[in-house]
């Protein structure tokens, strides 16, 4: 296990990306994992608005609030202490307009801790970004490839707008290469990124194969803590129903 004492800032990812060095970029959505990857020293914890349908049940991502990014993100803050805490815009803000953004983004910042915001559709409201960004709070801009347009260009105007980073998701070696190549800013991929970018961005639950699918289908994973939580569980109440102390009880 590595562990990291400075504390990340938006210059030293800079400088990371000047020296050709990866950004580390997990999404976590409780303390404990927040706990467990700051010591690893990531650069990024990541409070992704997929809380709503990973951990809670949800139907649809739409269904996520701000007051709940709100709640899970001081959560992740409290086990947080030298990376960089990123929490997403719920997808029903950015609709609203410019002044809806600016507040959203403002009660992210001075509620819940966050050192940035991360805005799905950033496209859509370069005024936005720029807005959340003269308030003196970091853009986490999201783009993914759009037909007709040229991810280059998308990715210069993102940054033009005050955007202090960039997720490019579907990303795929060429275009994802030549956005790297085009922006002073750090570009990070979650699905479909990979090595051509700036650095990566992964659900932490997703790669220790958290998920309970995991139970009897294995992902492609660092872990299957599925299997092992169902391993553990099952002997625990095996030793409640015979009778026996379970461990980590007191007698």
């Amino acid at each position: 296990m590595t562990t990291s004492v400075a504390k990340v800032t938006l210059a030293s990812m800079q400088q990371m990306k000047r020296d050709r060095r990866k950004i580390a970029a997990v999404v976590a959505w409780d303390i404990q994992i927040a706990q467990i990857v700051d010591r690893i020293g990531v650069e990024i914890v990541s409070v992704g608005d997929s809380v709503g349908q990973q951990l809670w049940g949800h139907a649809s991502p739409l269904e996520v609030t701000l007051d709940e990014m709100i709640i899970v993100c001081k959560a992740v803050r409290r086990g947080v202490a030298r990376a960089l805490v990123s929490c997403d815009f719920p997808p029903g803000v950015l609709p609203r307009g410019r002044e809806a953004a600016l507040e959203a983004a403002r009660r992210l910042a001075d509620e819940a801790g966050a050192d940035l915001v991360k805005i799905e559709g950033a496209r859509h409201s370069p005024e936005a970004i720029t807005a959340i960004a003269h308030a003196g709070i970091p853009v986490f801009a999201q783009m993914e490839p759009t037909p007709g347009a040229d991810p280059v260009d998308e990715a210069r105007c993102l940054e033009a707008a005050g955007a202090a980073l960039i997720d490019f998701k579907y990303s795929g070696p060429d275009a994802g290469a030549a956005v790297a190549a085009a922006v002073a800013v750090p570009v990070l991929g979650g699905l479909g990124g990979g090595p051509w970018l700036d650095g990566r961005l992964r659900m932490a639950h997703a790669a220790i194969g958290y998920a309970a699918s995991n139970v009897d289908s294995p992902a492609d994973a660092y872990a299957n803590v599925a299997r092992v939580t169902f391993d553990a569980l099952s002997a625990y109440v095996d030793d409640v129903r015979a009778g026996r102390q379970i461990k980590g009880a007191r007698p």
